[in-house]
């Protein structure tokens, strides 16, 4: 979907809960779930201050049409998502949706790595769900500064997604703590290199800090791989009025998160 189908729209809150320190876990009813996209986002209005006049853009981990429910997390970083921490089951809002340029399929045939970092979580979910249901295959690598940030179902479900794949190798979804606390010691970079001697990859999917998502980036040129990139900015209107969320291009000029992204091929980036 393309960000001209974006528009207003109703929601219920089916479930609200944490999941891992300061990550929460959100299902809304909407009609949005048949229109959204993977990698796509949405631009939800939390009641309880009326001086709080921007919504809060969210991209989401699943979206399910014939049941009108889409699955969001976040993480709880400020006054607003303290809010919406606080919106209980049966709550209602609006949303504006689905917006922005979402993921697309692998253009070479052949394995996908997956690489999330801290709240980058959800589209990379989104991500891996588009994978399986065309029965692509794909590893995955989730990285969190400690164990207690890690939302451990969302990593057994990218471990549990169906496999229908032509690869002669298991899925691996290898999880990296900074403190060592869970799975490997280290960043989501290293697990990435360990990978990438181990095995070949058509595609590369990221979303995380802008730090983390340049050394996935540099590490699939090196290796020839191309790289999607989902890139997070602080997207004032989400519809282009403000250009806040300016994003540098490798070629001149900016282009803008809301509208020409979130999702872009890592080459066309400025790092």
């Amino acid at each position: 979907m393309e960000a001209s189908n974006t528009r207003l729209w109703p929601f219920e809150v089916v479930s609200n809960e944490p999941i891992a320190q300061d990550i929460w876990r959100l299902v809304i009813s909407s009609d949005v779930a048949a229109e959204i996209a993977p990698g796509q986002f949405m631009n939800l209005q939390v009641p309880g201050d009326g001086s709080h006049i921007l919504r809060i853009p969210l991209s989401f981990a699943s979206s399910h049409g014939p049941s009108g429910t889409v699955e969001l997390i976040y993480a709880v970083v400020g006054e607003g998502t303290r809010r919406l921490s606080k919106m209980a089951v049966g709550d209602t809002s609006t949303l504006v949706g689905p917006s922005g340029r979402g993921w697309q399929l692998p253009k070479a045939p052949g394995r996908s790595l997956l690489v999330a970092g801290g709240v980058g979580l959800p589209p990379i979910v989104a991500a891996a769900r588009m994978l399986a249901a065309r029965s692509l295959g794909f590893d995955a690598i989730v990285g969190a500064q400690t164990a207690d940030r890690h939302p451990e179902a969302q990593i057994d479900l990218l471990r549990g997604l169906p496999a229908n794949d032509l690869c002669d190798c298991a899925r691996r979804v290898l999880v990296t703590t900074d403190d060592g606390t869970l799975g490997i010691k280290g960043f989501t970079t290293d697990a990435m290199a360990q990978l990438l001697e181990e095995r070949t990859y058509a595609q590369v999917y990221t979303c995380g800090p802008n730090v983390m998502m340049a050394g996935v980036a540099r590490l699939a040129h090196e290796h020839g791989v191309a790289c999607q990139v989902s890139m997070e900015r602080m997207m004032g209107c989400g519809f282009g009025a403000c250009a806040c969320c300016n994003v540098a291009m490798a070629q001149g000029g900016y282009a803008l998160c809301c509208q020409d992204g979130p999702v872009f091929d890592a080459e066309e980036v400025a790092w």
